[in-house]
């Protein structure tokens, strides 16, 4: 299975530190943030990874180029503009698909969590299914939930428990026909899928954190620290 890490936004919540890097060379910990999903792709044996990017972009070329990435493959999808996150990965969408695998995964470049993506790799996914997502209990910031997970394991408009979409997850191309070469969120064509009933979900108890802005970067990097010296 290919990957895709998302990379190409432009970081307006996290300035005062985007005005010179873009948001996946963050440090945290002493690490860029981009470091953080492609070590859980190698670790799920994920190696053909396409990395989108547009701010700064030619940075986490740069970074990634002369980084020491152990067997794994990445390739570089250039957006002129940014292209959010449906037109990102629609742009893409003719690498993700080459060999005919009926799936692709996708990750969020500011995302941190200790998520092990072999759980959604062994998620059972059949040819109607438009694939499967990463849902997390619903952080303060964002009380009211994105999606509702059944009993069933699919995700429904109104029933089941309220959760929050992790910005990892497993997509099927056949979730972007139709679409066109433009800037578009990956919001509604998820919502169009919930409301056919195509897609499943999987919920995460661990660590996990939208490192958005400054002062949730600080939270997490005290969190981790903590954890470390017990």
């Amino acid at each position: 299975m290919k990957a895709m890490i998302l990379a190409a936004g432009l970081g307006k919540r996290m300035r005062p530190f985007t005005l010179t890097t873009p948001k996946p060379l963050v440090p945290l910990l002493g690490k860029p943030l981009i470091d953080y999903p492609l070590r859980q792709l190698k670790a799920a044996g994920i190696r053909d990874i396409m990395v989108n990017h547009a701010w700064l972009g030619q940075q986490i070329v740069d970074y990634l180029t002369q980084k020491d990435t152990k067997g794994l493959k990445i390739n570089f999808s250039k957006e002129d503009e940014p292209l959010e996150t449906g037109g990102g990965i629609f742009k893409a969408l003719p690498w993700l698909t080459q060999g005919g695998e009926p799936f692709f995964l996708v990750m969020n470049a500011d995302v941190y969590s200790d998520f092990d993506l072999s759980v959604l790799l062994n998620v059972s996914l059949d040819e109607k299914d438009l694939g499967c997502l990463v849902m997390i209990e619903n952080p303060d910031w964002h009380s009211e939930g994105d999606f509702r997970l059944s009993d069933n394991g699919y995700l429904s408009d109104s029933d089941g428990r309220s959760l929050t979409f992790s910005g990892i997850s497993i997509l099927s191309p056949t979730l972007f026909t139709d679409c066109k070469a433009e800037a578009f969120a990956l919001a509604p064509l998820l919502r169009r899928a919930i409301s056919q009933g195509g897609l499943k979900g999987v919920c995460h108890q661990g660590i996990w954190s939208d490192v958005g802005t400054p002062e949730r970067l600080a939270a997490l990097e005290a969190q981790l620290t903590h954890e470390n010296r017990e």
